[in-house]
């Protein structure tokens, strides 16, 4: 068999239609040219960091997780922060995915509200992972201030405010479906600008 054939990602299911056996699959993993990612997911070795081989497994087992708050406002370069863990919304009622190799931090979303704001991520895999609009992120992060601080909601509203194309009213848009962090962010607007 021709290892330079197989798909980046593998699961026990891809094995009978790949001619491979888990004796097989455990040799590749022993010669470091596969490594489990998820309890029966494992990916080629080398192809991505952790925290993206961990988003691979997420988005596999569970396609509605979607990268969210502190993980989804640095993809859209509205914070200076590094985000420690990923942080990926769920359904409520949904049950998170085991990784390996990668801190993820669950939060659990209204799912009357869940696909508001929500877009892709495209992963080096070819698949992709949900990611919150930064629109969606700001209203996230009003809404759970208890939690992250006014200070990150905040600063990502300046950020936010400073790029090209963005409006206010298109914020309040979305903000619409989230009547109690509407008004904060309503108010915040008034202050800022």
């Amino acid at each position: 068999m021709d290892i330079a054939t197989l798909p980046d990602l593998l699961s026990y299911d891809d094995l009978g239609s790949r001619g491979l056996t888990r004796h097989g699959l455990d040799r590749l993993i022993e010669n470091g040219e596969f490594e489990r990612i998820a309890p029966g997911l494992f990916l080629r070795s080398g192809l991505t960091d952790d925290t993206t081989a961990a988003w691979i497994a997420v988005a596999t087992k569970r396609p509605e997780a979607t990268l969210c708050l502190l993980t989804a406002l640095s993809l859209h370069e509205l914070t200076d922060e590094i985000p420690a863990r990923s942080d990926i919304a769920i359904p409520r009622g949904t049950q998170p995915v085991t990784v390996h190799y990668a801190p993820i931090a669950w939060h659990r979303f209204n799912a009357d509200t869940f696909s508001i704001g929500r877009t892709e991520h495209a992963l080096p895999d070819g698949s992709s992972i949900g990611l919150y609009s930064p629109e969606r992120t700001l209203i996230d992060l009003f809404r759970l201030r208890h939690a992250w601080g006014g200070d990150l909601a905040l600063g990502a509203l300046k950020q936010w405010l400073r790029q090209r194309g963005n409006s206010p009213t298109s914020l309040l848009t979305v903000a619409e479906d989230f009547p109690k962090a509407r008004a904060v962010i309503q108010q915040t607007l008034e202050v800022l600008l």
